[in-house]
């Protein structure tokens, strides 16, 4: 499916970029994709044209990542990444808005929820939760910012086989699309499409042992009753089955499925996914215009 493309200016002159599906129904509320840490707006790419049938959908990469502007590895942060996310939608003259957000995009929904909750119609959490489990956040530690240089698209994939673990059932052409999703070209060779600065903002490996990474349980107060779902995989190293049902007993309308065959994080097109992302936009729609 077509796309349009957007690149706004941030107040601090950091270029923003967007991916717009543009649909005929505008009496539905759009799509916001917002992505993980590493990812970008590729990685919508196995959603987002289903989802535009029926309305619009956007989906942005951060700055530092994919075709937004570099910038002070000091803004690489989620408030900076809410304000940025707000100030292109105020920019496209979108007010209400609902959020599909993958991993670190499912964050910034909550501190969302904070600064713009009468805008938010919905939030999908894809593989997160106000908790985050230390063993997958000390294996995202373990490569983030490394920046490694790939002779070609096998070795790519091989990397990404060694640091996602919990996919053992993707063929080789799935592998494949999801190393193309999560690097870019130069020079003919793969490269990681992000700014390895990243990782400066990133907690310590002994901060994570420490325990010292904040729980976001009272953003998700904030939200308790905006239509929810939290994605998890099956095998995910990042969100407990613990915390999803902790967040059950927070949130008044939340939904959850669990994604078979998944680690962190589901590619929205499973089964599970589809299924449960479609009920989730009839709450979405009949949000605010039933009782």
């Amino acid at each position: 499916m077509d796309y349009a493309e957007h690149l706004v200016p941030a107040a601090d002159g950091t270029q923003l970029y967007a991916r717009d599906y543009a649909a005929d129904r505008k009496d539905l509320a759009p799509i916001v994709c917002l992505p993980g840490l590493t990812r970008n707006s590729r990685d919508f790419e196995t959603i987002a044209p289903r989802l535009a049938e029926t309305r619009r959908v956007l989906a942005f990469d951060f700055r530092g990542r994919g075709r937004s502007g570099r910038a002070d590895p000091a803004t690489y942060r989620p408030d900076q990444e809410v304000a940025d996310t707000l100030h292109v939608l105020d920019s496209l003259g979108i007010d209400r808005f609902a959020i599909i957000g993958t991993s670190r995009g499912g964050i910034c929904a909550m501190a969302m929820a904070a600064r713009a909750l009468p805008r938010m119609a919905g939030v999908v959490f894809n593989d997160i939760g106000p908790k985050i489990d230390k063993a997958g956040l000390l294996r995202i530690r373990s490569y983030l910012g490394a920046d490694p240089r790939f002779a070609g698209w096998d070795a790519a994939v091989a990397a990404l086989k060694s640091s996602n673990p919990g996919f053992g059932s993707l063929s080789e052409d799935e592998w494949l699309a999801f190393a193309r999703r999560v690097h870019r070209e130069v020079n003919g060779k793969p490269r990681a499409d992000y700014d390895p600065a990243l990782a400066r903002n990133f907690p310590s490996a002994a901060q994570i042992e420490a325990g010292q990474v904040p729980e976001l349980w009272a953003l998700l107060d904030v939200m308790a009753d905006v239509p929810s779902l939290v994605l998890r995989g099956e095998h995910s190293d990042l969100l407990s089955p613990a915390t999803v049902a902790a967040m059950h007993q927070r949130h008044r309308r939340l939904d959850s499925a669990t994604v078979r065959d998944r680690g962190h994080v589901p590619f929205l097109d499973e089964p599970e996914s589809v299924a449960a992302i479609d009920r989730w936009l009839k709450a979405v729609d009949g949000y605010g215009t039933t009782s």
